[in-house]
């Protein structure tokens, strides 16, 4: 499967295509009017989170005692269209990196994917979305997406906010076991009483977890967050890793389903309605058993190439069982065993006041 494949396949890569095409349009002052491809995209995904099926108009209304007013709504051909003729710039890291934060950021499991996400998976959108997989594909600057993690780079956010770092913390073998209690504990709860099934949609080992650094010197887990808090601050951690670490790869779903197939813990009644509504599968469902995982790796590491065609979609594991890559960011390796040593903490300040947050190291 090609690298433009791959971005297809899943919601988050064609998030991403999108991104990077609305970003390409707003960076060259495009007023968001209705000749733009952003008006196209909002009226589209609005059409389509309502599910109206009736084709040609929409009601709005705009101020008060402002008369009714019909207007013809945009369809998936036009923001196809609107993308044919976009000229797409030349790729960036930064380009790519605003791109894949919005991607990540608009990650929803517990609900219906929204209009954005519906639309992207139209045919005529995703027709055109190929084109602009091939072209950040030929970049260079893509081409980390599918590596190893960098084992002599990595970084841990410690603590969001203003919350001080947290010394000493818990052992690996201490979170792996009171998750593991209370994993089973909370579906053997929602079986016997569906009302107390909330315990997260989210398929994260309970342990912590680091990234690279990109290519401007800050970790990429400051930018790459499911479902973010908006956070304005964070200290971060350089981690030493073992020499010889074994790290399971996850690239996509092959790899994540043989995990699950290897180490299955079943979690459909704690988490299954969640994750039907996102998928639109109903059945059983299961995660890796990390308490289990641990006693082979040291580590498990997603990849961009691996996040972007898998998280969020229904991976089957057997005939009968599935699961979903939930809660992990991109780059992003969760470590199962004391396998590292911290080091010094940076402390980042998010500057909120341009066209895109920005974060940088804050002096000492």
């Amino acid at each position: 499967m090609s690298t433009a494949d791959r971005l297809l396949a899943g919601p988050r890569g064609r998030r991403l295509l999108l991104e990077f095409a609305l970003e390409a349009e707003e960076a060259r002052g495009v007023e968001q009017g209705s000749d733009s491809l952003h008006y196209a995209v909002v009226q589209a995904a609005h059409h389509l989170t309502s599910g109206r099926d009736d084709g040609r108009v929409a009601y709005a209304a705009f101020g008060d005692g402002a008369d009714d007013v019909w207007r013809t709504v945009v369809t998936p051909d036009e923001v196809a269209h609107r993308l044919s003729g976009m000229q797409l710039p030349d790729v960036t890291p930064d380009g790519l990196r605003v791109a894949l934060a919005q991607a990540v950021d608009t990650a929803m499991y517990w609900q219906e994917p929204d209009g954005v996400g519906v639309l992207t998976a139209t045919e005529p959108v995703r027709r055109e979305l190929r084109r602009v997989g091939e072209h950040i594909a030929r970049s260079l600057h893509s081409q980390w997406w599918t590596t190893p993690p960098a084992l002599t780079d990595q970084w841990s956010v410690w603590t969001w906010g203003d919350d001080r770092p947290d010394l000493p913390v818990p052992t690996a073998a201490d979170r792996l076991h009171l998750w593991g209690e209370r994993t089973l504990v909370n579906e053997e709860r929602a079986a016997r009483d569906p009302s107390t099934s909330f315990s997260g949609w989210w398929s994260t080992p309970p342990t912590r977890s680091s990234t690279r650094r990109l290519a401007d010197g800050t970790p990429a887990g400051l930018w790459f967050v499911e479902d973010s808090m908006g956070w304005e601050r964070a200290v971060t951690r350089c981690l030493t890793i073992s020499a010889g670490a074994e790290v399971y790869e996850i690239d996509g779903r092959k790899a994540w389903a043989e995990l699950c197939r290897r180490f299955p813990l079943e979690v459909t009644a704690q988490i299954g309605e969640d994750w039907r509504r996102t998928t639109g599968r109903s059945g059983r469902w299961v995660v890796p058993d990390w308490t289990l995982v641990a006693s082979e790796y040291e580590g498990v590491h997603l990849t961009v190439a691996g996040y972007l065609a898998a998280a969020g979609t229904a991976i089957d594991v057997d005939a009968d069982t599935a699961s979903v890559i939930a809660g992990w960011g991109p780059d992003e390796t969760y470590w199962l065993t004391d396998a590292l040593v911290g080091g010094d903490f940076q402390t980042w300040r998010c500057d909120t006041a341009g066209r895109h947050p920005r974060w940088a190291e804050e002096p000492r």
